[in-house]
């Protein structure tokens, strides 16, 4: 190999490991400050209420039957939180942020970030904060995979779903800190067909 062609190997050489150590950087800098609540193996960070029938199942916790919530050990009040979530058509759900009373989480002591694609209200169906940010048109959830961020700082609230930003800074100031809780409630007309999953969460705090 003549020497330019050594020389210019050698630049390409150090060019990809440049490229190499930007790029995990980057996912550094993405996942700084991040904490794992739930990574599909185990529901350590989580305490059970009601009576839904919680399962590890590959790679996701699952819910199917029943009327219950998975909810943190830990409060929040400033936070950032990603969750992924599958839910059937006729699923019945919500991620409930600052959830003041861990025992008992409902929609007047919390705030609920929606799933419920057959809402008989849609605009407080799946991408809104029940009662208090409206969704208009509702996106679906139904039998696909998806991502909730939701953003909580102060008394201002942003929701994104799948990248598209259904709440936008909306103000609200009945609860200020509380648990996160993940919800499975019984489907349309009540019945018990809907499938919740949840494979992983994770919370920023700010």
């Amino acid at each position: 190999m003549r020497r330019r062609d050594i020389i210019k190997a050698g630049l390409f050489s150090i060019a990809g490991i440049g490229l190499a150590l930007i790029r995990r950087n980057a996912y550094a800098q993405a996942g700084a400050g991040w904490v794992t609540l739930f990574d599909g193996k185990n529901l350590d960070n989580w305490n059970q209420i009601g009576n839904a029938n919680w399962r590890l199942e590959d790679g996701a916790v699952v819910a199917d039957q029943g009327q219950g919530f998975l909810v943190s050990k830990n409060s929040y009040a400033d936070f950032q939180l990603r969750a992924e979530f599958w839910v059937s058509d006729d699923a019945n759900s919500g991620v409930f942020i600052r959830c003041t009373d861990p025992n008992n989480v409902n929609g007047k002591n919390a705030y609920e970030v929606n799933i419920f694609d057959q809402r008989p209200q849609p605009e407080y169906g799946t991408g809104a904060i029940t009662d208090i940010a409206k969704v208009v048109p509702m996106p679906k959830a139904g039998g696909k995979w998806n991502l909730y961020e939701i953003t909580a700082k102060g008394p201002k609230f942003t929701v994104v779903l799948n990248g598209q930003k259904t709440v936008d800074g909306v103000e609200d100031t009945k609860f200020s800190s509380g648990r996160i809780a993940l919800q499975h409630y019984p489907g349309v007309a009540n019945n018990d067909k809907g499938v919740v999953k949840f494979r992983k969460v994770e919370i920023k705090p700010l």
